[in-house]
């Protein structure tokens, strides 16, 4: 992948890695092109990308599984930070990002990712791709940040959609209980049927939600 992003033309690289033996491998390139390619050992969880390099700034990368969630959520409050993040997930994942509401795969991931940003699936990779092959299939996605979108606090609606997706197939009167305070007065102000399920909100019903629960 470093490779690649060296023959588009990128004025500079830099490849984070955590692995020792990959970041040997790395290192004959940057010798090749140390210019243009910087590799920095460390864990993706404990850097900021942004503090990397200067702006226009596009994250490429493959993320380890088990921690692609909290990467996304983390890069997610900061999109503006970037031009474009080109993520390669595993597909499951991917279809939440991505999906509708009063879809099956629509939830807390769905609403927070497309909030932020206009999210597309690229194209699946399948497990042949890789050595050792792993046991699912990958998609790789584009999360491209909105130059507009609704003005609310992140960690409201942080707490809103884990809330009222901690129950999905209760009301939200009954779902956005652990919220505290006046269930019923918090969806009126928002303008939403307390009857309605979690799954049926759209991202800017969502967003009126949060709004009204940081007040």
């Amino acid at each position: 992948m470093t490779r690649a992003l060296l023959e588009t033309g990128a004025a500079r690289v830099v490849a984070v890695e955590r692995d020792r033996r990959a970041v040997a491998a790395l290192a004959e390139l940057a010798a090749i092109d140390p210019e243009r390619l910087a590799i920095v050992e460390a864990d993706a969880l404990e850097i900021d990308p942004a503090a990397l390099v200067s702006p226009p700034r596009h994250i490429v990368a493959n993320l380890p599984y088990n921690i692609a969630t909290a990467l996304l959520i983390r890069w997610l409050k900061r999109a503006d930070d970037y031009a474009a993040m080109t993520l390669m997930f595993q597909k499951e994942v991917a279809e939440r990002l991505v999906a509708r509401p009063r879809s099956k795969d629509y939830g807390r991931l769905s609403v927070l990712t497309q909030w932020a940003c206009e999210a597309k699936a690229l194209f699946d990779i399948p497990a042949r791709a890789f050595t050792p092959p792993p046991k699912v299939t990958s998609t790789l996605v584009r999360l491209t940040p909105r130059a507009a979108r609704e003005k609310v606090p992140v960690e409201a609606l942080e707490r809103v959609t884990a809330a009222a997706f901690g129950q999905r197939r209760k009301m939200l009167r009954q779902s956005l209980k652990p919220l505290g305070g006046d269930t019923a007065a918090l969806l009126a102000e928002a303008g939403i049927d307390p009857q309605a399920r979690a799954e049926e909100l759209d991202v800017a019903a969502f967003c009126r939600l949060a709004a009204a629960a940081s007040r």
